[in-house]
């Protein structure tokens, strides 16, 4: 019988490893910085807006003096402090006369939530600050669009088909499959085996409350302008999958682009700014026009 409590301990304790790996996954550390756009020569108003659920999310309004607004959207564990490529999209496109509403989603940086749905609730987020932003400033939000990084990604492709007043958007290092994009993160970041997800799984859906998105299915429903950027050294989103959406969104939206660099995960901006700024540029004075 001795073998039979040491089977059930053992049993016991990966259950428990398996929870704790969700909880730290549904609950990311939160990333504040110091930096702001006043940095490079622009007032903003700290602003403070509630989501359908309750939750009070934390940003920034930088009034550029046009009837365009540019939202940017920061990845998961990271914010709008974010120094990889929020600070640098910021700049830029206060630099393209665009103003600019950045804020931290739920669970991260100074915003409400405990738990973040990767995507789910996350765009709940974006409807409020699309609301936040035509209540306040409507002559501001004459045009909007998104960019969004990896999860910001994600909810930028579900916004261009649920939200009605995004008018088009730039997914850069979107998970089209965020089951297999969460496999590889747990051995890209956490040294652990991907066959540990399955287990993980469901404690991290019972922990977030929310649901597992996989972008992939919005690509029979965007019609949408719709700027999709992969790169080649991505550990966490293979091309393959980035351009399996590209292919079937084609069929019926003809103003979706797939541009493929060499990067790895959101590092084309880093690794390539002057290319990334060109086709990003062009893209949205083409479709905020």
């Amino acid at each position: 019988m001795v073998w039979l409590g040491v089977l059930i301990f053992i049993l016991l304790a990966f259950i428990a490893f398996s929870a704790f790996v969700a909880y730290k996954m549904a609950k990311p550390p939160r990333f504040v910085g110091n930096w702001t756009p006043r940095d490079f020569g622009f007032g903003y108003e700290d602003v403070e807006f509630t989501t359908e659920d309750g939750l009070r999310l934390s940003g920034w309004w930088i009034d550029n003096g046009s009837d365009k607004t540019v939202l940017p959207l920061h990845g998961y564990t990271r914010s709008r402090w974010d120094e990889v490529y929020m600070r640098d999209t910021v700049e830029f496109l206060l630099g393209e006369g665009y103003n600019v509403l950045a804020f931290d989603f739920r669970a991260h940086g100074k915003s409400g939530g405990k738990y973040t749905t990767v995507g789910d609730k996350e765009l709940l987020d974006v409807k409020a600050a699309v609301k936040w932003l035509k209540d306040n400033h409507p002559e501001r939000a004459r045009r909007i669009a998104l960019v969004g990084f990896s999860m910001g990604g994600i909810v930028t492709i579900r916004a261009l088909s649920e939200i009605e007043e995004v008018c088009c958007g730039v997914a850069d290092s979107p998970p089209m499959y965020l089951d297999r994009t969460g496999a590889r993160g747990l051995k890209y970041f956490a040294k652990l085996p991907e066959w540990l997800h399955i287990f993980v799984r469901p404690f991290t859906k019972l922990f977030s409350g929310g649901e597992e998105v996989h972008p992939i299915e919005y690509a029979d429903r965007v019609r949408k302008p719709l700027l999709l950027i992969a790169g080649e050294s991505d550990p966490l989103v293979k091309v393959e999958e980035v351009r399996e959406f590209h292919e079937r969104n084609r069929r019926l939206n003809p103003h979706v682009e797939l541009w493929v660099t060499d990067a790895p995960h959101v590092r084309t901006l880093k690794l390539h700014p002057e290319e990334w700024k060109k086709k990003v540029g062009e893209f949205l004075r083409k479709f905020l026009a």
